[in-house]
């Protein structure tokens, strides 16, 4: 394999392929506490564990500021089948992007991406419940807790560092990977039509973005922060012509210092 982004076909349910290799133990340990933690809701003595983990209000309400973080953590879901196959895709992509990023790099994306989608969220739900003057909305987070937004930052993930390889989505259909970010987002939105959950929309989107930008190459990391200089650039100038407009004054700009003599 020559140096820059890897490229190549992969077959998969929707996503990595069968990893090669050993699994890594961290990623196994992570797929455990997931599971534990799922299923330790549905015990009386235990369901306080999960609860007490996962993203709330209670982050504002209570200052239960670690469900910021520990919410990953906390398996979330009915009692269906369905969990497994979850963590099975979760493996399969936590696996293959691991191995490409290695483990510290791993953690880091998985912390930053789901410490900011949370922080996302619970500004979303604030300002939602400020619109109705404090009145609950519909069940928050839902669409993000626990093993949902792992999945969603190791897909975005996925798709940011192997986007020209090829997979078939549910044994099928041929994308490119890099297609994965936009439908899993698409697929958020059509969750969030049924559910009603806009903070847990916000997180989805947040903790997408935020992956694939620290994954992203330097030169398109580069461009994104020359478009946000510009753009704070055109703020700023427009602030001072409204404000010399305002009090009579003339700007005067580094395209001006000729005339300053």
């Amino acid at each position: 394999m020559s140096g820059g982004r890897p490229n190549r076909p992969v077959t998969t349910f929707a996503g990595a392929g069968t990893p090669g290799g050993r699994p890594a133990p961290d990623l196994v340990a992570l797929l455990a506490v997931v599971f534990a933690t799922y299923a330790l809701q549905f015990f009386e003595a235990t369901a306080a564990v999960p609860a007490v983990l996962r993203l709330t209000p209670a982050v504002w309400r209570l200052g239960w500021a670690w469900q910021l973080v520990t919410y990953p953590f906390a398996g979330f879901g009915a009692p269906t089948p369905w969990i497994l196959l979850e963590l099975l895709v979760l493996f399969w992509f936590g696996h293959e992007v691991r191995l490409r990023l290695g483990r510290r790099r791993f953690w880091a994306v998985l912390a930053a991406a789901g410490a900011g989608a949370s922080a996302a969220a619970v500004l979303v739900q604030v300002a939602a419940e400020a619109a109705l003057d404090g009145s609950p909305t519909a069940f928050p987070f839902q669409l993000m807790q626990g093993q949902r937004i792992l999945l969603t930052i190791v897909i975005a993930a996925f798709a940011t560092v192997w986007g020209d390889a090829t997979i078939l989505l549910f044994f099928v259909v041929p994308v490119k990977a890099r297609w994965c970010l936009w439908l899993g987002i698409l697929l958020a939105f059509v969750a969030y039509l049924g559910s009603k959950d806009l903070a847990g929309f916000a997180g989805i989107c947040a903790a997408t973005g935020i992956a694939a930008l620290m994954l992203a190459p330097s030169s398109r990391r580069n461009r994104l922060r020359t478009l946000w200089l510009d753009w704070r650039r055109r703020r700023i100038t427009r602030k001072l012509d409204r404000l010399a407009r305002r009090r009579g004054m003339r700007v005067v700009r580094r395209d001006d210092d000729s005339n300053i003599n």
